[in-house]
């Protein structure tokens, strides 16, 4: 069985991951950075729309931004998480993406445009168009790879954290509970296993979204990393908090949904119902800059009332050429599905769209596990508390990825490699898969999240759930044992073990609170 040995392993190459390998690769220490997908520039980050928090003194103030963020998470979000991102995110935001990797935003009399989103009490977010995560994610790819010291394996999957006890080491052997020495990683391309053992592993794989039928997530989003901390005994906490953005288009189709930004609506943008009626104000003062669990549930409320698939997003009010250059990304994909967002409305539903729970962290992104850091969407350091603020998403990633790579640069050298002749060899299975049980369960599962695990939960669905849940897991486990590996195999067995945490997590909380909202 082939190993590869690091300084540190990271595990997802979106803003958080690649910020911290970044960091890290200027120190000098060796990196390998891992990706389910072909191109590193697949992920969550390259999907985000609307900007990033840049909070300054002269445009913005740190109480301000405070209030709006407990605002949007009903009172909720960890202060101390808060403090730490106020304090230290402009800085490094200049560091980063304005000096170093030189991230292209939108920009006015040549300074950067300054734009609000919902729940925002003033303009204090920077953007690219319409479309800031990919301008963030090429820019930064395009810097971390001029560094030899990194590697990326492109197409490998990670399958399982090592843990020293992990496949049972020998009686003789020191039993070391508690710790993180490296991960199973399997290449998507030669069909096999690799060991990559490491001093420090860093998880940055993301959310879940892509678990429910209706999502704006890239199809990585699958709880990968949540399911694998979990079973090397990382806290997970928060899992019933998944937030759904309330406006993406509607095409009819099932599949990963078109997000239509938050700025359209900070820009002016009304949401209308069917019979051409401006409704929000029926639900929220701040109407369509309600927090995004309001706005969601207040479109559930009027598709369920008047039977209909979808509301509309109405922006024609603006100025033909304005909305072109503004949007020019969500302009053009509209037009593909022939509607001219200058002169008819969006048509648009809720979909998942970010995971405010996940692998506990520290406000430098450690674990309970030793050596196990996690940062981005795949940890909670509960910044986010019930209910994510707009555009804090990337402005986290960005934060937390370098802190988690500012407290490895400090105690690395403390570490060794563990010697992996004391892990056993991953047991490759013989069986072959249907494909077409891997389609049918996947789907199950994704009608499953969305039906009894969506917007409104009550008991009588979270009971449906768990015996949803109780035959996929029966059966996946039968045949994941001795299945030949496949990556959509080891997202299935992951996507199981998420659901019967949001599912759980949503059994034992029975408050009604920022995203999590239980009827009964």
């Amino acid at each position: 069985m082939s190993k590869e040995i690091c300084d540190v392993l990271i595990i997802g190459t979106g803003i958080a991951g690649l910020t911290a390998g970044i960091k890290l690769a200027e120190s000098g220490k060796q990196i390998i950075l891992v990706t389910r997908e072909q191109d590193p520039r697949y992920s969550n980050t390259n999907w985000a729309q609307g900007g990033i928090i840049y909070s300054k003194d002269d445009w913005d103030k740190a109480d301000e931004l405070k209030a709006d963020i407990q605002k949007a998470s009903s009172s909720t979000s960890n202060t101390l998480a808060i403090d730490k991102l106020i304090e230290r995110s402009s800085v490094i935001l200049e560091e980063i993406l304005l000096s170093k990797v030189k991230t292209e935003f939108t920009k006015i009399d040549n300074k950067l445009s300054l734009t609000t989103e919902a729940a925002h009490s003033k303009a204090r977010i920077i953007h690219k168009d319409d479309c800031t995560g990919e301008s963030i994610q090429v820019s930064l790819l395009n810097y971390i790879k001029q560094f030899e010291n990194v590697h990326i394996l492109e197409k490998h999957t990670a399958i399982d954290l090592i843990t020293p006890d992990h496949h049972g080491v020998t009686l003789e052997q020191r039993y070391e509970p508690h710790k993180v020495v490296g991960a199973y990683v399997f290449d998507q391309v030669g069909e096999a296993v690799k060991k990559i053992m490491a001093k420090k592993i860093i998880m940055a794989t993301g959310g879940i979204g892509s678990l429910y039928l209706h999502n704006s997530n890239s199809s990585g989003s699958r709880g990968d990393g949540h399911a694998m901390s979990k079973r090397a005994g990382a806290a997970i906490t928060n899992m019933e908090f998944i937030q759904f953005h309330p406006t993406t288009f509607y095409s009819g189709a099932y599949h990963r949904r078109f997000l239509i930004s938050e700025a359209l609506r900070g820009e002016g943008g009304i949401l209308v119902n069917s019979k051409g009626e401006r409704f929000m104000e029926k639900y929220h003062p701040d109407l369509e800059l309600a927090p995004r669990d309001v706005v969601s549930r207040a479109i559930l409320s009027e598709l369920i009332e008047l039977q209909d698939d979808y509301v509309y997003l109405d922006i024609t009010s603006k100025d033909t050429e304005w909305i072109k250059q503004r949007f020019p990304t969500i302009y053009e994909y509209c037009l593909k599905y022939k509607v001219d967002i200058t002169k008819e409305p969006i048509p648009v539903v809720p979909a998942a769209h970010y995971t405010c729970g996940g692998v506990k962290t520290d406000l430098v992104g450690k674990t309970n596990l030793e050596n196990l850091y996690a940062v981005g969407e795949v940890a909670c350091t509960g910044l986010h508390g019930a209910n994510r603020l707009a555009s804090t998403s990337l402005l986290e990633g960005l934060t937390f990825g370098y802190l988690a790579a500012e407290d490895i640069i400090h105690n690395v050298d403390e570490s060794e490699v563990y010697d992996s002749d004391r892990i056993k060899d991953w047991t490759l299975g013989t069986q072959d898969v249907d494909t077409a049980l891997i389609i049918q369960d996947i789907q199950t599962l994704k009608q499953t999240m969305w039906n009894y695990l969506g917007l409104k939960r009550s008991r009588n669905r979270l009971a449906r759930a768990r015996a949803m849940f109780s035959e996929l897991n029966e059966e996946i486990f039968k045949f994941y044992k001795h299945a030949k590996l496949r990556d959509d195999l080891i997202g299935l067995r992951n996507a199981v073990e998420v659901g019967y945490m949001v599912l759980n997590s949503s059994v034992q909380n029975k408050e009604s609170i920022g995203s999590f909202y239980r009827e009964s």
